[in-house]
């Protein structure tokens, strides 16, 4: 299939910021694709939490399953826009690989850890294990990505951080931030993908869970008018398969309404090139009225599962983890890891071994080094 005149085109990438001959059977967008699966990051992705912790239940949502599942629907929607999909899939499938054990509650609370010392962005940290932290070759620390992939891994970054990333690499993924530009196109679909993987997911998690019920969620008129109409359509379902059904509809209806948006806004600013679309606002999106409903949506869930109970209890007992981790090897360096324990900034060391260990690893490590179980592994 033919790009688009505003898609990246692999042989007119940006480069890498160790040069390499080209693949002879790959682009180069392939081969980062290829060498993020392989990683040994990717591999932890399994076994660290989305919303509910990984001993909780064998079925729900990790950050493995997350990220193939963004990939797959940032595949379905780059298709028929005309985007580079090996790129969209080698974004997706790297977004997460910064993230910490125990989800955005051990975000959060390695974040207040390192408040002192430069502060913890899991999207920075992504970027960190691809170009420093996995290492697998002789040449080069990192994965050695092209910059649009590396661009696209980076969704949010703070102004502080970016000026620090411009002036390392001036020119490079820390620019746009700094200039207030956007990514390509393709970075742009991941973040729509993100966001509607994790719409969708999290009400089968929930209502899986027990903490949300499917007859609330049906209250809510983003999912509530697939559920109606798969029950006109199908009078027998009920249970997991109206579930299923419904969530199958809302999330065709998203990626069919961020196709018609996208083609609209790409037809009114006719950007030439992948370089031109950067200079224009957003150009992936939503309609409005779709927009209006994730966004009551994401109410819904924040309310009644993110902030659920049952679920803060168990995150705040995940961030304790954390915070105790951190505070002993900031104290001990030497029951971290050898490579980790011999770093100058022991800060920036303690916060990567952490981000790196899945949920398991961290509780394990939390019971040597304190003799308490706060969660069972």
């Amino acid at each position: 299939m033919s790009l688009a005149a505003y898609a990246s085109d692999p042989a007119a990438t940006r480069g890498r910021r160790h040069p390499e001959p080209p693949p002879p059977t790959r682009t180069e967008f392939q081969r980062d694709r290829d060498r993020i699966v392989h990683s040994t990051a990717f591999r932890r992705l399994v076994y660290k939490t989305q919303v509910f912790l990984n001993h909780e239940g064998d079925l729900f949502r990790t950050r493995l399953t997350h990220s193939i599942e963004v990939a797959q629907l940032a595949r379905s929607i780059a298709r028929p826009l005309g985007l580079n999909e090996d790129l969209v899939e080698a974004i997706a499938l790297a977004h997460d690989l910064g993230h910490t054990p125990f989800g955005h509650a051990g975000q959060d609370a390695l974040n207040e850890c390192m408040a002192a010392h430069g502060g913890f962005e899991h999207n920075l940290q992504s970027l960190r294990v691809v170009d420093a932290l996995e290492e697998r070759y002789p040449e080069f620390d990192g994965l050695n990505l092209c910059f649009e992939t590396r661009e696209g891994i980076l969704k949010h970054c703070s102004l502080a951080n970016a000026h620090r990333l411009e002036q390392a690499e001036p020119g490079g993924v820390g620019r746009r931030f700094v200039e207030r530009t956007q990514p390509s196109v393709e970075a742009q679909l991941c973040n729509l993908a993100d966001e509607i993987a994790y719409n969708a997911h999290d009400i089968d998690d929930g209502v899986r869970s027990g903490l949300i019920t499917l007859e609330q969620v049906a209250q809510v008129p983003q999912f509530g008018e697939h559920c109606a109409r798969a029950q006109q359509e199908h009078p027998q379902l009920q249970g997991r398969r109206l579930l299923y059904e419904a969530i199958r509809r809302m999330l065709s209806a998203m990626v069919y309404d961020a196709i018609d948006a996208t083609r609209e806004r790409l037809a009114a600013t006719r950007p030439d090139s992948a370089d031109a679309a950067r200079m224009l606002g957003p150009l992936v999106t939503f309609s409005g009225g779709l927009r209006a409903q994730a966004a009551e949506l994401k109410h819904f869930l924040f309310h009644n599962l993110y902030r659920h109970p049952r679920v803060t209890e168990t995150t705040g007992r995940a961030q304790d983890v954390v915070r105790e981790l951190f505070a002993r090897y900031l104290a001990q360096p030497g029951e971290m890891q050898a490579g980790f324990a011999a770093r100058a900034d022991t800060p920036r060391a303690v916060a990567d071994y952490i981000a790196g260990m899945t949920d398991r690893y961290a509780l394990r490590e939390h019971e040597r080094l304190t003799g308490k179980r706060l969660l069972a592994p």
